[in-house]
């Protein structure tokens, strides 16, 4: 084995240890379901943004998004657009109200308890629909980023991809089954320094190795018009994007009031004053992470000359890290580091969805449907051992590697179409009811699965033939049959109706202040 090899071999060896420990480390502290699935409610701002946030930015943000830029020009920043628009929204207008719904919605730890409770559903209606979206589109996900970890050890390594898969799913499940909550968030924080930390230097020390002046014939060189390449309305090719093509980027934005590994960490903050400091370090932190993720294509464009081929372009940030560590520079150590940071969000991501689709299985449908008066230690065994069966099954499906952007596109769309609308309306709409829940949550989840996977028109799928990404079209189905559905039935309580004026007005929910 060569030497270079042999440092980034250590850099990971290191990196994964301690990730393990942080695990070990919180299994002694958590010691019933609550501690497992929201720790407490005791994350302060750093942790609770930066693990948000790490969560959310998974292998796609360092190997999906700046492989399509590469591949297919800067009209694909688009995407990025959306996203900073949907973290803004998000942190502002759900973040504290949410939070302090949760706790006036009888404490809930999950988020098909917390719309089990809001709406009063004695019949566990939104707890199963819920649970069943969270875990189909969840496995989706899961294995996305298992099979993201699994290129990312194969294209350094060059061992078989399968081996590369187990030994990421293996440490991923290790802290997370010990820990849970905390772990995956403590570790989600260091990750997330990581992260920031590899996407800001990377292509600055690229940029200046090649020269600000040679970027342009560099990108030319590299089998693309720059000038069409770089113009944000244009393809590669230098066809204008069209309306639709920009209207599914920024349509991204919506899946973030749906995203429940991002929502339980609004629901697990502290105290108001450190969810209003989240939202400033979480913000600025998605700011520079996606600025900088578009960097990277942009600057690989003109600095790995020749150019990769399109279906090798999500390893663009590999590659740069290896030509400037360990050929330009010769420090492979660091080199090794910073890949971990590719790592750190492949695992931040992961290690999220484990433990929300095993909530979803474990308190919401074990604990609440089959064995109501289990105690919190039975809850925490079966926790623990779904974490388990959920990553054999993500590991499952991940055997068959695929394009990292498809898979978390289409896991996206359907729980942000499931969920989004009903957040927003469950915060923000008194009329809300039972009725209008129910029928937000599958219509959103069956929209998608309808305009991604079913051929409709002439062999091809709705999403294929018109190019409008299926979130957009799940979530505004969503949306308009939670307002018709509520209209036509039966009002809230008055009950139901209190606990809303409660929140909105940040009185008897557990709030130290208003927010």
């Amino acid at each position: 084995m060569k030497s270079d090899m042999i440092w980034t071999l250590v850099a990971f060896a290191f990196y994964l240890a301690g990730m393990l420990l942080i695990g070990a480390a919180y299994m002694k502290k958590t010691k019933s379901s609550e501690d497992f699935f929201l720790g407490g409610r005791g994350l302060n701002g750093w942790v609770a943004a930066l693990s948000a946030q790490a969560s959310d930015m998974s292998g796609w943000m360092l190997m999906g998004l700046p492989g399509a830029v590469y591949a297919f020009g800067t009209g694909q920043i688009w995407i990025a657009v959306g996203l900073l628009i949907g973290t803004i929204l998000n942190w502002a207008i759900v973040s504290g109200r949410l939070r302090r719904y949760t706790i006036r919605a009888n404490n809930s730890m999950t988020l098909p308890k917390y719309l089990e409770n809001r709406f009063e559903d004695k019949h566990k209606i939104m707890l199963l629909v819920s649970s069943v979206a969270i875990v189909i589109f969840f496995l989706v996900y899961t294995a996305s980023a298992l099979s993201a970890g699994g290129k990312l050890f194969n294209s350094i390594f060059g061992i078989d991809y399968k081996i590369c898969l187990t030994i990421g799913a293996v440490v991923i499940l290790g802290y997370t089954f010990m820990g849970g909550f905390m772990a995956v968030c403590v570790t989600d924080f260091v990750q997330g320094l990581l992260m920031l930390a590899g996407v800001v230097t990377i292509p600055i020390i690229a940029f200046f190795l090649v020269g600000a002046g040679n970027v342009m014939d560099n990108i030319t060189a590299s089998g693309v018009e720059a000038h069409h390449y770089l113009n944000i309305f244009n393809d590669e090719k230098g066809q204008t994007l069209s309306a639709i093509d920009i209207i599914s980027q920024l349509g991204w934005a919506l899946g973030y009031f749906g995203m429940p590994h991002i929502l339980v960490r609004f629901m697990a903050i502290s105290s108001e004053k450190e969810v209003k400091k989240s939202r400033v370090i979480g913000c600025v932190w998605c700011a520079i992470s996606l600025c900088f993720a578009c960097f990277i294509a942009i600057v690989g464009r003109a600095y790995l000359v020749p150019a990769l081929a399109n279906n090798k372009s999500e390893n663009v940030f590999i590659e740069m890290i290896q030509k400037v560590f360990n050929s330009d520079i010769g420090l492979p150590f660091v080199g090794g580091i910073f890949l971990c940071g590719i790592l750190a969000a492949i695992m931040s991501t992961a290690d999220s969805q484990l433990l929300v689709t095993a909530s979803s299985v474990s308190e919401d449908i074990y604990h609440s449907c089959i064995a109501p008066k289990a105690d919190s230690k039975k809850v925490l065994l079966v926790s623990r051992i779904t974490v388990l069966v959920v990553a054999v099954i993500a590991y499952i499906i991940a055997l068959d590697p695929k394009s990292i952007m498809g898979p978390v596109s289409n896991a996206w769309a359907g729980l942000g179409a499931s969920f989004g609308p009903i957040i927003l309306m469950s915060l923000y709409w008194r009329r809300t009811n039972l009725a209008g829940a129910a029928a937000g949550v599958a219509s959103g989840a069956l929209s998608v699965i309808i305009w991604d996977y079913i051929p409709l028109a002439g062999g091809q799928t709705l999403g294929d033939k018109t190019g409008l990404y299926s979130l957009v079209v799940g979530f505004a189905v969503s949306l308009i049959l939670i307002i018709i559905v509520s209209l036509c039935t039966k009002k809230p309580s008055e009950e139901m109706l209190k606990a809303f004026d409660d929140v909105k007005n940040g009185i008897n929910c557990g709030c130290d202040e208003k927010a």
